[in-house]
């Protein structure tokens, strides 16, 4: 086995960050840095993001942390003839921006649009 080791210094002169030169080193010793530290490959370093990351997802995952509005339901209102969402989010939820209230609606309710037809029950959000 052999691995190719980046040392940056010059080849003709004194050491110079600024042209390196590439170092072969045969039979599989030398993985480590010339300072000790150890080198990682992209791979490697994709698998500790993928860890990290899985990490921070299950402590997510464990600790209970959710979306503000859209896990906290409030109580429900049904929908009457000729309503729309604005209408209902205006009334409902009054101490919020209109568009804010609309999302928080869709949110609850799973909604991937804002039609609703009469006599639908909609969740609010707390507010």
């Amino acid at each position: 086995m052999s691995a190719i080791v980046w040392d940056p210094t010059e080849v003709r002169h004194a050491p110079t960050p600024s042209r390196p030169r590439l170092v072969v080193i045969e039979g599989g010793a030398g993985l480590e840095d010339a300072d000790g530290g150890l080198r990682l490959t992209r791979r490697g370093r994709l698998v500790l993001l993928l860890v990290a990351a899985l990490a921070v997802a299950a402590f997510l995952a464990l600790t209970g942390v959710r979306g503000a509005d859209a896990t906290e339901p409030g109580r429900t209102v049904t929908v009457h003839a000729g309503q729309t969402l604005s209408e209902i989010a205006a009334a409902e939820l009054p101490g919020r921006p209109l568009d804010e209230a609309i999302v928080a609606i869709q949110l609850a309710n799973d909604m991937s649009t804002a039609q609703v037809s009469a006599g639908q029950e909609l969740v609010l959000p707390r507010s």
